[in-house]
């Protein structure tokens, strides 16, 4: 029978690895500034608020009105910034949350580690492949913390399934299946002043091309500046295999997808992927067009099956009949929050995020792997060989 640990009797009673541990005074409030602040940004800001011990001292957005919503979030004592490298410049920052579009990550981050500053990324953590050896080299030639944006390393119901996992509970595992639904169909952005935004600012390294609301509100489903379910959602699940099976890259991947209802968009509505590593197969599938599902993982072993998402977990042996599961546990706390309370713990004491660089590198690459097979419409062989060097003829 699975016994709780100490880890999860402190959430169960309320308490956080960061008040079990010490109580922070106003002089160890963590400065904070935010970098990209759309919905997103709200949302961990919001698990920031509850979590404490940090003060945001400065926020950068390239449109005026998110800036306006940091002024007012912090009561005006927030200094906010068109250009993010003049948060950086501010010598009484701790950290920085970033939350921008994908193409923006390695280049903030980069420059953020340079600057001395802590970072929380956002996950993908990466745009491209390419981007991942240059994101580890910057974290690992400083003391700097980088906590990928993965908050499922932090969830405490994922924590007890992977335990269980790797101790054997469900024997050996052959396929894990992840899954996500979503429903794009009925928008509720708000209209965009282009007169309050710096678009040219906004597209950075990308391509010049004119202003789009889709693109300003759906940039992930555009090449540009992210990858679609691969980079948005999958990685997620991903990251949660290669943390349960010890493993980090996918040895060959076939994916497929099309524009079914936003022909609008680059990148897939409708995708599915298989993804083979050594010993088990992954497959993804997902849609942009219907939610009923949500999303979540299944661990398929030869004697039981676990299955996963954001509210729970239930175990099921191999064999039985019966409507309720052998075990099961249901979320405690959102794992935001005790993501992010686990990145302000780091940036005290020092040590090791539990979503550190390269599991996000990881997880994202994979990703873009299976991006990789769905445009070039066959299979990718990992890790690709570079063609042979072709001697001029005579």
């Amino acid at each position: 029978m699975y016994a709780p640990n100490r880890r999860h009797f402190l959430m169960a009673t309320g308490l956080s690895a960061l008040s079990a541990s010490r109580a922070f005074g106003s002089n160890d409030l963590i400065h904070v500034g935010a970098i990209g602040c759309g919905g997103r940004m709200r949302s961990l800001l919001d698990a920031a608020d509850q979590v404490g011990g940090h003060l945001l001292v400065a926020g950068c957005d390239v449109y005026e009105p998110r800036r306006d919503e940091i002024r007012a979030r912090t009561n005006e004592t927030a200094s906010t910034h068109l250009e993010y490298r003049e948060v950086l410049d501010k010598k009484d920052l701790d950290a920085v949350i970033i939350a921008a579009p994908d193409h923006w990550h390695v280049r903030m981050a980069c420059d953020a580690l340079a600057a001395g500053k802590d970072v929380y990324l956002e996950k993908p953590v990466t745009h491209t492949i390419e981007e991942g050896d240059a994101l580890i080299r910057a974290v690992r030639s400083t003391d700097r913390i980088l906590q990928c944006g993965m908050q499922q390393r932090s969830w405490v119901h994922f924590e007890s399934a992977i335990d269980l996992i790797q101790a054997g509970n469900i024997g050996r595992i052959t396929r894990a299946r992840t899954y996500w639904f979503q429903n794009y169909q009925n928008p509720r952005e708000k209209p965009v002043d282009v007169n309050l935004l710096d678009w040219k600012r906004w597209l950075g390294s990308a391509p010049e091309q004119p202003f789009t609301l889709e693109k300003f509100y759906h940039w992930r489903w555009f090449w540009d500046f992210g990858g679609g379910a691969m980079t948005d959602l999958f990685t997620h699940w991903i990251d949660v295999v290669h943390w349960a099976m010890k493993t980090d890259a996918p040895q060959l991947t076939q994916t497929m997808g099309d524009k079914y209802v936003f022909e609008i968009w680059q990148c897939p509505d409708t995708i599915q992927s298989i993804l083979r590593y050594p010993g088990f197969e992954v497959s993804y599938e997902g849609t942009m067009v219907s939610n009923v599902d949500d999303g979540g993982l299944e661990f398929r072993g030869t004697t039981g099956t676990i299955k996963l998402d954001r509210g729970g977990f239930t175990l099921d042996r191999e064999g039985r009949r019966v409507q309720n599961p052998v075990l099961s546990e249901h979320s405690i706390e959102d794992g935001t929050i005790t993501h992010m309370r686990n990145f302000f713990d780091c940036v005290h004491d020092r040590k090791e995020p539990k979503a550190p660089v390269e599991a996000g590198v990881a997880a994202a690459r994979a990703g873009h792997i299976a991006n990789l097979a769905l445009r070039r419409n066959q299979p990718v062989v990992w890790p690709m060989q570079k063609a042979p060097i072709q001697k001029p003829t005579a």
